[in-house]
């Protein structure tokens, strides 16, 4: 007992944490030595799933290409460009209206040469790449490389003169943060020495573990009850309800010694949920941390749970159903009576699994993929922790008191009932995951109005079939309609008529999660404008608090950004939101891409080390990455006319009231 307890407390408590400081890209270079003088120089780039860098040839007006400059080459001559050796992905982009390309998994460019005087051979520069994923984008860094016995000069070169990689700065912002003083002429307003670029991470952080914006705590918490909800929807499955009398009827032959009963049914509901638990911690450890979080937003991932879930919710209706195969389920049974012992009452609980697939695997299906799209490391083990809780206590209390068995009412077509309901749930959440793939490659399939229609048609038929109006095969004859039943098909009804307005652009807040955005509408009689920042420097944004009183909303974002112009587009748009940040805020967006050259160069010490910067990107990624420890976009901070953080940080969403509350929590956190 004690042994299988710290078994599953191991379980629980497998978690890992994880920084805000992304870096996905290694870079590595290597010299090849062909025929003679002949030399090639292979520059090959690791990239981390679900990132990717962008091609070499981006039109004017997209993201920032993949480049490689020399700078210094001795004893040596070029012999024509760099060539691209991997497989490129080419797609249409609705944000840049162009057609991009990047690379995946890995990026292998090779550059041929000619030594002209192998005494003098040595060659210096720098790779200039961008980095996204479905979420976010990381300013443009400079990679540099030397190949041969370079000189002195070249080989500083690339250090003093371009913008530190993300991995150096990363591997030295723990070590040292200061911030060397610098001449700026008056014409440069943002001066790193100043106050207000004091860092700040460490009380965000404190506002995260304190709760101001931290949401961890609830969704976690969420995740936990949808789970035990799961579960009590799973009790009531035509497929659980026969297992109940064959779990009793196990238990009564193991012992007479009502201690011991008392003990194996407690060892039996901790099997269940260890089971359950490994399940949701094994989709931690395949999928990890931040994959779990881009899922999100990545299209082959909705496509394929949307069909998942219609093809549940088929079988759901009656079409066919989902089963493993019996021997399976046979042989588990088999093994279990034969064996003593712990292992016994631990096959038990996998021949329930087994059995009750077809019934769980869609509610689990259904609660696995809503916690992946929202990112949680712990969520599928919290999930799960929950489903199984709310299994397994029912099963333990049956096996301690196997006389209840008899007060149990009757299987019959009420079960049925339940799984068809749960039918057009499904297919009401499996729309969601459609919308989630239509909005990422701009097939315009699945607008807002397109979404509503079928969304009223689902829960308008579900109301008919709870009325009995709607008979299915499996379903008995409705004799007459139960209250039960009469109030569900109420709420069902009201439901579908509260979505009808949102055909005339109503904002439908209750289903904004899984609506696709208003932009996406044709018909909208209010159209709202996009809303622009005022400031695009973020010591000008902070005068301009100091003389108002507003706390200043800095918008870390980037031209290359996707999901910047989604945010813009979907979030800022909101009449709520727009009135946020227009009347309550100081709104400033500084780019983290831009390559406009600042008017002097700045030079400021990082992790120890001498960087330059050299243009505006530079700049406000620097400002970033050293007073809020973090480098992806988006990524939304809001601050007093001091610098100081009056929350902790927002990264993409696509829901509304999400962004308003983190900007009503920092009003509130500034009073």
């Amino acid at each position: 007992m004690r042994k299988f307890s710290a078994l599953f407390i191991t379980l629980l408590f497998t978690i890992v944490a994880f920084g805000q400081i992304e870096r996905p890209v290694t870079w590595s270079f290597d010299q090849k030595n062909g025929k003679g003088q002949d030399v090639q120089f292979v520059f090959k780039a690791a990239i981390d799933h679900p990132w990717h860098i962008y091609g070499m040839n981006i039109p004017a007006g997209g993201p920032i290409s993949t480049s490689i400059h020399f700078d210094k080459t001795s004893g040596v001559k070029l012999v024509g460009k760099p060539v691209p050796q991997s497989k490129l992905v080419e797609e249409y982009d609705k944000s840049f209206d162009m057609k991009l390309s990047w690379y995946e998994g890995q990026a292998v460019f090779v550059q041929k040469a000619v030594v002209t005087d192998p005494k003098s051979f040595g060659v210096s520069g720098y790779v200039e790449y961008m980095t996204c994923n479905n979420e976010n984008c990381l300013p443009p860094t400079k990679e540099p490389f030397t190949f041969g016995k370079a000189p002195v000069a070249a080989v500083a070169a690339p250090v003093n003169t371009a913008q530190p990689t993300a991995t150096q700065a990363i591997a030295t912002l723990k070590t040292d943060t200061s911030v060397a003083a610098v001449a700026v002429p008056a014409s440069v307003s943002s001066n790193p020495s100043s106050q207000t670029w004091a860092p700040v991470i460490d009380q965000m952080k404190a506002f995260a573990s304190g709760g101001a914006e931290n949401k961890t705590g609830g969704s976690l918490l969420s995740i936990f009850l949808w789970g035990l909800l799961g579960g009590l929807l799973a009790l009531f499955m035509p497929c659980i309800w026969p297992i109940i009398p064959m779990t009793v009827s196990f238990f009564l032959k193991r012992t007479s010694d009502r201690k011991k009963a008392v003990k194996d049914a407690i060892m039996y509901g901790l099997s269940i949920i260890v089971i359950y638990l490994t399940l949701g911690l094994l989709i931690t450890a395949i999928f990890g941390a931040s994959s779990l979080n881009n899922l999100a937003t990545n299209a082959f991932f909705n496509l394929f749970f949307f069909a998942l879930l219609v093809v549940f919710a088929i079988s759901f209706f009656g079409a066919f159903e989902l089963a493993l195969p019996s021997s399976w389920s046979t042989k588990m049974d088999a093994k279990s009576e034969s064996t003593s012992g712990i292992l016994s009452i631990l096959l038990m609980a996998f021949t329930l699994a087994l059995v009750s697939f077809s019934c769980t695997g869609p509610l689990i299906g259904l609660l696995l993929v809503d916690v992946a799209v929202k990112g949680s490391i712990l969520g599928p083990a919290v999930g799960m922790f929950g489903f199984a809780v709310a299994l397994a206590i029912p099963f333990m209390l049956f096996a301690i008191f196997p006389t209840w068995l008899k007060s149990l009412p009757k299987s019959g077509g009420w079960l049925n009932t339940i799984k068809v309901v749960l039918g057009f749930l499904e297919l009401f959440f499996a729309l969601k995951f459609l919308s989630v793939a239509d909005l990422a490659y701009g097939w315009r399939i699945l607008d807002r109005e397109v979404f509503l229609v079928i969304s009223i048609v689902i829960f308008a038929l579900l109301g008919a079939y709870l009325l009995g109006k709607i008979k299915l095969p499996h379903d008995s004859d409705v004799k007459h309609v139960s209250v039960t039943r009469l109030f569900l098909s109420i709420i069902s009804f009201a439901f579908a008529i509260y979505m009808v307005p949102g055909l005339w652009g109503a904002p439908l807040k209750a289903i904004s999660a899984f609506a696709p955005p208003l932009y996406t509408q044709d018909f909208k009689p209010n159209d709202t404008k996009e809303i622009h920042a005022e400031y695009k420097d973020y010591d000008q944004a902070i005068a301009a608090s100091a003389q108002s009183g507003k706390p200043v909303l800095i918008d870390f974002t980037g031209f290359g950004c996707v999901n910047c112009r989604k945010m813009e587009a979907s979030v800022w748009t909101d009449p709520q939101v727009k009135s946020l940040l227009t009347d309550k805020f100081i709104l400033v967006s500084l780019f983290v891409d831009d390559k406009t050259a600042l008017p002097q160069s700045m030079q400021v010490t990082e992790n120890g080390r001498s960087t330059l910067l050299t243009t505006i990107g530079d700049k406000w990624s620097y400002l970033q990455r050293y007073k809020f420890g973090a480098n992806a976009q988006p990524f939304y901070v809001v601050v007093d006319a001091t610098g100081k953080p009056l929350n902790g940080s927002f990264s993409f969403t696509e829901d509304p009231k999400k962004f308003v509350n983190f900007l009503e929590t920092s009003l509130k956190n500034k009073k």
